[in-house]
Protein backbone atom coordinates (compact mmCIF):
# COMPACT_ATOMS: atom_id res chain seq x y z
CA UNK A 1 0.00 0.00 0.00
CA UNK A 2 1.37 3.34 -1.01
CA UNK A 3 0.69 6.15 1.36
CA UNK A 4 -0.57 8.99 -0.24
CA UNK A 5 -0.22 12.75 1.05
CA UNK A 6 -3.02 14.79 1.56
CA UNK A 7 -4.17 17.68 -0.95
CA UNK A 8 -3.13 21.16 0.85
CA UNK A 9 -6.02 22.35 -1.82
CA UNK A 10 -8.81 19.45 -0.29
CA UNK A 11 -7.58 20.43 3.30
CA UNK A 12 -8.05 24.22 3.10
CA UNK A 13 -11.97 23.48 0.71
CA UNK A 14 -12.82 20.86 4.07
CA UNK A 15 -11.78 23.48 6.58
CA UNK A 16 -13.69 26.34 4.41
CA UNK A 17 -16.99 24.26 4.24
CA UNK A 18 -16.47 23.19 7.96
CA UNK A 19 -16.39 26.90 9.01
CA UNK A 20 -19.24 27.43 6.68
CA UNK A 21 -21.23 24.78 8.42
CA UNK A 22 -20.51 26.10 11.88
CA UNK A 23 -22.71 29.10 11.10
CA UNK A 24 -24.72 30.73 13.60
CA UNK A 25 -28.65 28.85 13.85
CA UNK A 26 -30.15 31.31 15.92
CA UNK A 27 -33.24 31.80 13.44
CA UNK A 28 -33.72 27.97 13.31
CA UNK A 29 -33.59 27.57 17.32
CA UNK A 30 -36.01 30.53 17.01
CA UNK A 31 -38.53 28.98 14.40
CA UNK A 32 -38.50 25.51 16.11
CA UNK A 33 -39.52 27.13 19.60
CA UNK A 34 -41.78 29.06 18.01
CA UNK A 35 -43.49 26.04 16.28
CA UNK A 36 -42.67 23.05 19.26
CA UNK A 37 -46.25 24.31 21.37
CA UNK A 38 -47.95 24.26 17.81
CA UNK A 39 -47.01 20.62 17.02
CA UNK A 40 -47.57 19.44 19.81
CA UNK A 41 -51.58 21.00 20.37
CA UNK A 42 -51.90 19.70 17.22
CA UNK A 43 -49.97 16.69 15.75
CA UNK A 44 -50.24 15.11 19.56
CA UNK A 45 -53.32 13.15 20.94
CA UNK A 46 -54.43 14.11 24.22
CA UNK A 47 -52.52 10.61 25.70
CA UNK A 48 -49.43 11.27 24.15
CA UNK A 49 -49.13 14.87 25.31
CA UNK A 50 -50.04 13.66 28.98
CA UNK A 51 -47.20 11.11 28.45
CA UNK A 52 -44.66 13.29 27.70
CA UNK A 53 -45.59 16.18 29.82
CA UNK A 54 -44.59 13.39 32.49
CA UNK A 55 -41.75 12.26 31.09
CA UNK A 56 -39.80 15.38 30.03
CA UNK A 57 -41.46 18.53 31.84
CA UNK A 58 -41.82 16.55 35.36
CA UNK A 59 -39.01 14.36 34.57
CA UNK A 60 -40.26 11.08 35.55
CA UNK A 61 -38.89 7.58 34.87
CA UNK A 62 -40.96 5.81 32.25
CA UNK A 63 -41.49 3.36 34.96
CA UNK A 64 -43.15 5.95 37.60
CA UNK A 65 -45.13 6.70 34.45
CA UNK A 66 -46.64 2.99 33.81
CA UNK A 67 -47.70 2.98 37.41
CA UNK A 68 -49.18 6.12 38.34
CA UNK A 69 -51.17 5.02 34.78
CA UNK A 70 -51.80 1.76 35.35
CA UNK A 71 -50.30 0.51 31.98
CA UNK A 72 -47.08 -1.24 31.14
CA UNK A 73 -43.54 0.10 30.53
CA UNK A 74 -43.56 -0.92 26.56
CA UNK A 75 -46.74 1.51 26.52
CA UNK A 76 -45.25 4.44 27.39
CA UNK A 77 -42.32 3.40 25.54
CA UNK A 78 -44.25 3.05 22.60
CA UNK A 79 -46.06 6.46 23.59
CA UNK A 80 -43.25 8.14 24.01
CA UNK A 81 -41.43 6.91 20.70
CA UNK A 82 -44.77 7.62 18.26
CA UNK A 83 -45.04 11.06 19.74
CA UNK A 84 -41.34 12.46 19.17
CA UNK A 85 -41.68 11.06 16.02
CA UNK A 86 -44.45 12.83 14.95
CA UNK A 87 -43.22 15.89 16.46
CA UNK A 88 -40.15 15.40 14.38
CA UNK A 89 -42.20 15.17 11.38
CA UNK A 90 -44.27 17.84 11.85
CA UNK A 91 -41.05 20.28 12.85
CA UNK A 92 -38.66 18.95 10.71
CA UNK A 93 -39.58 21.15 7.86
CA UNK A 94 -39.58 24.65 10.23
CA UNK A 95 -35.59 24.17 10.21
Amino acid sequence: MRNTPYDPLDAASLALWQQGERGDNRLQMERLLTNLPLAVERELTPRQRQILTMRFTRGMRVTDIAEELGVSKSVVSRTVSRATDRLFRALRYSL
